[in-house]
């Protein structure tokens, strides 16, 4: 399709190769052989009148020109993603959508895998990508390239819409044979305990659990620190560590590990699990009906 006779696939590409500054990087993620490639960046530049990249050793830089160009191009292309994702008619039998999810490894177990294996029945063409919660993610929610985060209040964005999905308490968990889980924990001996803790994403990010402790003033005895969730039964088995979880991970654990949970021995926030999606798809039906399958397992 062509408008003032440009060939509006070309801005797709000018995308791209923008983001691989490599003419076979940007090839790959195209789908074209790298001949074709190169074309496309000839085309752009015959049409805007610039060299758009120029080589410099092995790689390519971005021109002052083709540099002003970049939010302009990225935002056509979210409006284009926005129009075509909104329709008025959804089909989740007929339909080959493809979500795009952010979601820490412990929404991952107690609620996204429980929605994913719904799909095969409910909407056997459909297709989801799951990426961990951390800073850049939020930034591609921001241009539009994630349909759906799940996480706790605290984290959404005021600029867009959410919803709650389930409110979870937190609760101790630690191995079977550790003398303290035997009976009803104490403050003193919760602080007496060493303590496997999660840090989060490639810079060690605090989840809620670790943020209210700091705001709260507990100060913990850390042993370990987990790079997520799904760690932690690994690391307090067969050791007098203890860990604080959430509730419904801690039971899902407790199948699969001689774990035995404990109630916290002071006042704790209860964590509001939420779904936000970008004020730009509200009227997206297609993600209505995934909202709708994770409020309907979420209250299971």
């Amino acid at each position: 399709m062509r408008l003032k006779g440009l060939d509006l696939n070309l801005l797709i590409a000018f995308d791209i190769l923008l983001e691989e500054r490599s003419v076979t990087n940007a090839a790959e993620r195209l789908h074209l052989s790298q001949p074709a490639a190169s074309a496309a960046l000839s085309r752009l530049r015959e049409f805007f009148q610039d060299e758009l990249l120029v080589l410099h050793g092995k790689r390519l830089i971005p021109t002052s020109y083709a540099e002003s160009l970049v939010p302009e191009v990225k935002r056509i292309l979210e409006q284009v993603d926005n129009m075509i994702a909104i329709s008025s008619d959804f089909d989740p039998l007929k339909s080959e959508r493809f979500f795009r999810l952010m979601a820490s490894d412990y929404m991952l177990n107690v609620l996204v895998t429980s929605v994913v294996a719904t799909l095969i029945k409910k909407a056997p063409g459909v297709r989801m990508d799951v990426r961990l919660s951390e800073p850049a993610m939020t930034t591609k929610f921001e241009q539009g390239k994630i349909d759906l985060m799940l996480l706790p209040e605290e984290y959404l964005s005021p600029q867009h819409p959410s919803e709650l999905l389930f409110e979870e308490r937190l609760v101790i968990v630690g191995w079977d044979q550790n003398p303290i889980m035997s009976e009803p924990l104490s403050e003193a001996d919760f602080f007496d305990a060493k303590h496997v803790a999660v840090a989060l994403g490639p810079n060690g990010d605090p989840p809620f659990i670790e943020v209210y402790m700091d705001k709260l003033g507990y100060k913990r005895q850390v042993d370990i620190y987990a790079p997520h969730f799904s760690a932690v039964p690994w690391l307090v088995q067969g050791t007098n560590r203890i860990a604080v979880i959430q509730e419904r991970l801690a039971v899902m654990f407790k199948t699969k590990f001689p774990l035995k949970i404990a109630t916290l021995p002071f006042d704790f926030p209860t964590m509001r699990m939420m779904a936000q999606y970008h004020k730009a798809r509200t009227n997206d039906q297609g993600l209505k009906w995934l909202r709708d399958c994770f409020q309907e397992i979420a209250k299971i």
